[in-house]
């Protein structure tokens, strides 16, 4: 029977959605919820609640980006910084080589041999270095790009699914209970699916998701509450 290696791929995507949908679900719904105790009229919670969704969206995305481009930033340093080792002293790299090589158990003999291979080719030994040394993979060069549109989309839609009870509903209070159950169901699903490709307990990482989730929620209401 073929072995199949179920790995997970796409970790980026799958991060940035996480990051977006978990702050867009419970944000948001703790803002309606606290505005639910203190104004009458879902009016003024819908037109809070979009701002913050298009203000939300644009400081995660940008957080995004802007993590997307350090990273990119600090891959070039250090691989700048690495072309310049081997060219200036190469016989420290080969024995960070060897040292390299040594944890795994090769033998000494071994351990010389791959060091002379891998230095007969520069790009690859640098290559080498970043990855088993430094412990840096060559970043995608659209990330940033792509970390700013998943992160900021991500977030609006999450950011939408508490928020949308208000617009059909004739009280805040009654936009609030009918948001409560959409945001604390939506809260576990996402937590299900969170822990799903994650690869923790399910049930555990749903509940938790929704607990914090319900947790600012009541926190924002009765903040509200109290001050109003």
């Amino acid at each position: 029977m073929e072995h199949q290696e179920k790995h997970l791929k796409s970790s980026d995507f799958i991060t940035d959605i996480v990051i977006g949908i978990s702050d867009g679900l419970t944000v948001p719904f703790a803002l309606a919820a606290g505005l639910s105790s203190a104004v009458s009229h879902n009016s003024i919670i819908t037109t809070a609640g979009v701002a913050e969704i298009i203000a939300g969206s644009i400081a995660m995305g940008l957080g995004g980006y802007l993590a997307g481009k350090t990273e990119q930033e600090h891959y070039q340093s250090e691989l700048l910084r690495e072309y310049q080792e081997v060219e200036h002293v190469p016989e420290k790299e080969k024995q960070e080589i060897k040292d390299i090589f040594a944890e795994y158990g090769f033998s000494p003999e071994s351990q010389t041999l791959l060091a002379e291979e891998l230095s007969r080719d520069k790009d690859k030994w640098v290559k080498f270095m970043m990855k088993y040394e430094l412990g840096l993979e060559e970043p995608n060069p659209n990330r940033a790009r792509n970390s700013a549109s998943t992160i900021g989309a991500s977030y609006a839609i999450g950011g939408l699914i508490p928020l949308l009870p208000y617009f059909f509903t004739d009280s805040p209070s009654e936009g609030l209970k009918y948001s409560s159950i959409i945001g604390l169901i939506s809260l576990f699903l996402f937590g299900f699916f969170k822990s799903k490709v994650t690869g923790q307990p399910l049930l555990q990482g749903a509940f938790k998701v929704m607990i914090i989730g319900a947790l600012a929620a009541s926190a924002a209401y009765g903040v509200a509450k109290l001050f109003s």
